[in-house]
C-alpha cells in the first residue's frame, strides 16, 4: 500500500475520535470482498499500537477498551473482518468462510499499515473466534518485525461440547460441512448471551443487532469446518515466539433461564478447553481466569472489567518495553 492511501479514513460510526478505512481485496469466491480498518489514536504520540480482532457474530463496537488502550498508551486499532459488521457487502451472507486462513490478508494488511503509521511495537488481540484467530496467526508469522505479544481473550480453542461429540460429532460435521458448505446446522449458542449484554434487554452496551443478533439459532456447517480444522492445530500444540496472554471466565455454566449465571459466566464456550489447550503451547504463555467474567470479558460488570485492564496492562508493561 503506498503512501497516497495512508489518509484514506473517514469518521466511524462510532463518533468523531473514531476513524475507519476500507481495505480492498481480490475477489473470492463470492465476488467482491473488502474489510474495515478502525482506529483511535492516543492523546501523545506513541509507537505502540494495538491491533483487536473480533468473535464470531460481532463486530468491533467495545469503545471502553479502544479508550483504556489509549490512555496507557498505545493507539488502538480494530478490524471488521470481511463479511462482518461494517464490512459485509450487499452479495455477501454474514460471516461466511471456508477457511480461517482467509482473514490473514486483512491482518497481514492492516499490520502493514499500522506499520507505516509510525509504530514499532503491536499487541495482537482477539475475542473468541478472533482469539483463535490471532493465536494462529502470531504462530504462523513467528518473525513479524512489528507483533510484540498476543492477548486473546476467551479464545475459541474448542467447542462447548461433550468429549464424544467433540471426538466424533465435530469431526463428522466438518467434513460433512466441506461438501455442504451451506447446510444448516443448530448453533448450540446460549440464547441468553446477547441479551446479558444489550441495553434493550439486561446489559449496559448498545450495539447493532443486525450485525452482533439476539439469537444465532443455526450456523452454515462451512463455519464448523473452518473452524475444527483451525482447532486442530491449537490442539496439537503450537509455538508462540512472542509472551501470550490468555484470559477467561472462572467458570462456565449453560443456563436454560435468565439468572446469576448468565451476568457471572462464560456461557458461550468452556473455560478448561482454554486452559487445556494453553499447557500445549509452547513459549511464553500465560493463562489467567477473571472472576466473574462474561464470554467477552470487556463487556463484564463493571468492577470485572475494571480487573480485566488491571491486570492486561500490568502484563503488558511486563512484556513490552
Amino acid at each position: 500500500m503506498n503512501s497516497s492511501n495512508l489518509n484514506t479514513y473517514q469518521t466511524d460510526i462510532l463518533g468523531e475520535d473514531y476513524q475507519q478505512m476500507t481495505l480492498d481485496f481480490a475477489d473470492d469466491y463470492d465476488g467482491k470482498v473488502v474489510a474495515t480498518l478502525i482506529r483511535k489514536k492516543a492523546a501523545l504520540a506513541t509507537k505502540k499500537a494495538v491491533l483487536y480482532i473480533h468473535g464470531f457474530a460481532d463486530y468491533f463496537f467495545q469503545k471502553e477498551m479502544a479508550e483504556q488502550f489509549n490512555q496507557h498508551g498505545y493507539d488502538f486499532y480494530a478490524l471488521d473482518l470481511r463479511k462482518y459488521g461494517r464490512s459485509k457487502l450487499a452479495h455477501q451472507k454474514l460471516y461466511y468462510v471456508l477457511d480461517l486462513r482467509e482473514y490473514d490478508a486483512e491482518i497481514s494488511k492492516a499490520l502493514e499499515i499500522i506499520g507505516q503509521e509510525n509504530h514499532n511495537q503491536v499487541l495482537l488481540a482477539g475475542h473468541s473466534t478472533g482469539g483463535l484467530i490471532t493465536t494462529l496467526y502470531a504462530a504462523h508469522y513467528p518473525d513479524h518485525r512489528l507483533i510484540k505479544a498476543v492477548w486473546a481473550n476467551s479464545p475459541f480453542y474448542d467447542f462447548y461440547k461433550s468429549v464424544i461429540e467433540k471426538k466424533v460429532g465435530i469431526p463428522l460435521l466438518s467434513e460433512v460441512g466441506k461438501r455442504l458448505p451451506n447446510a444448516k446446522f443448530p448453533s448450540g449458542l446460549n440464547k441468553w448471551y446477547t441479551p446479558s449484554l444489550h441495553k434493550d434487554f439486561y446489559g449496559e452496551w448498545d450495539f447493532n443487532l443486525d450485525w452482533k443478533p439476539k439469537t444465532m439459532p443455526f450456523v452454515d456447517l462451512c463455519f464448523v469446518t473452518a473452524i475444527h480444522e483451525a482447532q486442530k492445530e491449537i490442539h496439537k500444540g503450537v509455538s508462540l515466539k512472542v509472551p501470550t496472554l490468555i484470559m477467561h471466565s472462572h467458570q462456565s455454566k449453560y443456563p436454560r433461564k435468565w439468572g446469576t449465571d448468565a451476568q457471572q459466566s462464560d456461557v458461550i464456550l468452556d473455560v478448561k478447553d482454554m486452559t487445556d489447550n494453553a499447557k500445549k503451547m509452547q513459549g511464553d504463555v500465560q493463562t489467567l481466569a477473571v472472576h466473574n467474567g462474561l464470554h467477552d470479558l470487556v463487556l463484564s460488570a463493571p468492577a470485572v472489567r475494571a480487573e480485566v485492564y488491571q491486570q492486561l496492562f500490568q502484563w503488558l508493561e511486563q512484556k513490552i518495553n
